[in-house]
């Protein structure tokens, strides 16, 4: 693909723009780094942190190039059926992880997501989630950096090759500045920048369209149809834009995709686990599931608004492809001035994400697998040195795995593969380990081995044409259920036939056990009722039950 029918009418003022984001990004990893002295600065920004930048970055992270490409993607493939997505694929496993598993997190003092494995289960669990969560991050990272490139290519005129270069660089500098206090409060910055991008594409999509009746008569009118237009009415069968059955999508996006990514995803876990107390950590995911609500109406109806507007827009390859819905929403509604604000918008989103995967990426590589097994008791000075070499290792590694997202039309498809081989077998680990004392160390090993080879067969027969799915999406909604359900029965099979840890090895890391101190460390401020993590939670999970009538 040339890019050459997205290409840009930017001016000046545009370029501009541009050009004091990549300052502003850089500067601010400036700024951080004077508060870096050791390594916990460096990885956990010191566990300092107020709950309302943590919830910012935690919602920003996430904004990279599977919220803003991706979702909009699937606006225009799927229409509303979207919004899953969110509201049953995002909101409920965010206040989970707050209210439920944050206390085992923040309160046993890991560092990291794998840490907790070592502690509950053994090494040799530690080590394999180390290890897989590495290679997740910089696949994740590459899909990141190949659409921040993509865009720059396409829209800029750059080579691709020095897109990526040029993208992969700014990441890489903020990072080793600032660690992640620089990634952090740079997400907070991105966040308000994405959405002042997306914004303008919104709000001008829905004017040209006739408003939102108009946008709902010509999607009627599109090839997607009525069942565009709605989220659960035609879910009794397969005959439907998402090509997937209600109970696929209540079970596999909605409890194993989204709680194993939500609840066991370091690259968002972190941002709780650098936050200053128990209760503002408890909050940062529940803080984030806010703006997720609403997150929709910036990427879904775009997805819309191209689908009715743009001719052809679903080709196989070239232009049209749907990952190209916001770019040519770009060429054809904005004018100078906001075109410049919607592509810093944009480069924002793929940073955020890219940053958020590789400083994930150099934390575990450095605590759980450089000192935990190839180099233990150096000094802190050498893991923070280690820590920045990690960085600069994953950024290279992002930088070749950007290429493996290029095979995909919709990146989304790919994301969501990614997510079902990595993300489900370990949530059904983590949530049998921490609610089932009895689970014994090497049953957790082998039940998350298991469940990993069995979403990577699943994907392998599904690609091989053995087994056949209505799409790659509901592939990966049965891959992710197979994985969990895999977990379940190994841990039933292998858990009598192994010696379980004394109890008092699983203080503060298993329920009822005790050993986790809620309030300790908890500022007067914070337990005022209405920073309540449970009431707060409450409240996101009701509206978004309420923002499924409309659209029902």
């Amino acid at each position: 693909m040339d890019g050459g029918g997205l290409r840009l009418d930017m001016n000046v003022l545009d370029y501009v723009l541009l050009a004091l984001y990549f300052v502003t990004v850089l500067g601010v990893g400036f700024a951080a780094r004077r508060a870096i002295r050791s390594s916990v600065d460096f990885f956990l920004s010191g566990r300092s942190l107020p709950a309302w930048v943590t919830g910012l970055a935690f919602v920003s992270a996430n904004l990279g190039a599977l919220e803003i490409i991706g979702m909009a993607a699937n606006g225009a493939q799927y229409g509303v059926m979207t919004v899953h997505y969110y509201w049953i694929g995002a909101v409920p496993a965010m206040v989970f992880l707050g209210i439920v598993m944050m206390p085992f997190y923040y309160g046993s003092k890991v560092r990291s997501v794998p840490e907790y494995l070592r502690l509950r289960f053994n090494k040799p669990t530690h080590l394999l989630n180390a290890i897989t969560f590495a290679v997740a991050q910089v696949l994740i990272a590459g899909v990141n950096l190949y659409a921040l490139a993509l865009i720059m290519q396409a829209l800029l005129g750059w080579p691709l090759w020095v897109a990526i270069i040029v993208g992969a660089a700014i990441v890489l500098g903020y990072i080793l500045l600032g660690g992640l206090s620089g990634a952090i409060y740079n997400e907070v910055l991105q966040f308000f920048v994405i959405l002042a991008g997306l914004i303008p594409i919104t709000v001008i999509g829905l004017v040209k369209v006739g408003g939102v009746n108009g946008l709902i008569d010509k999607v009627r009118d599109s090839k997607l149809g009525e069942a565009g237009l709605h989220a659960w009415a035609d879910t009794g069968g397969t005959n439907n834009p998402l090509g997937a059955q209600w109970w696929g999508i209540v079970f596999g996006l909605g409890f194993v995709l989204s709680f194993g990514y939500w609840t066991t995803n370091f690259a968002e876990v972190q941002r709780a686990l650098s936050a200053r107390n128990m209760s503002a950590a408890r909050r940062t995911p529940i803080i984030g599931a806010y703006p997720k609500l609403l997150i929709p109406l910036v990427t879904v109806i775009p997805g819309l608004v191209a689908l009715v507007t743009v001719k052809g827009l679903g080709a196989d390859k070239g232009d049209l492809v749907y990952n190209n819905a916001i770019p040519l929403l770009m060429r054809d509604l904005l004018p100078n001035g906001v075109l410049g604000i919607a592509v810093t918008g944009l480069v924002a989103s793929f940073m955020a994400g890219m940053a958020a995967n590789v400083s994930g990426f150099n934390t575990v590589v450095s605590y759980d697998i450089v000192q935990a097994y190839l180099r233990k008791d150096r000094s802190d000075d050498y893991y923070l040195k280690v820590g920045r070499v990690a960085t600069i290792v994953g950024v290279v590694i992002g930088i070749g795995t950007a290429f493996i997202a290029a095979g995909f039309s919709n990146i989304m498809n790919y994301i969501q593969a990614l997510f079902s081989l990595f993300n489900a077998p370990l949530f059904g680990t983590f949530i049998v380990g921490m609610f089932w004392k009895r689970m014994t160390a090497w049953a957790g090993f082998w039940s998350l081995l298991v469940g990993t080879l069995g979403a990577l067969a699943t994907y392998l027969l599904y690609k091989g044409g053995a087994i056949h799915f209505n799409s790659d999406l509901e592939e990966s909604f049965w891959g992710a259920g197979i994985a969990f359900v895999l977990v379940l029965i190994v841990a039933a099979i292998v858990t009598p036939m192994t010696s379980p840890k004394p109890e008092s090895d699983l203080r503060g890391l298993v329920s009822g056990l005790g050993g986790v101190d809620l309030h300790g460390d908890t500022l007067v401020g914070d337990r005022v009722w209405y920073r309540n993590p449970v009431l707060l939670g409450t409240i996101a999970v009701v509206l978004a039950l309420l923002f499924y009538i409309p659209v029902f």
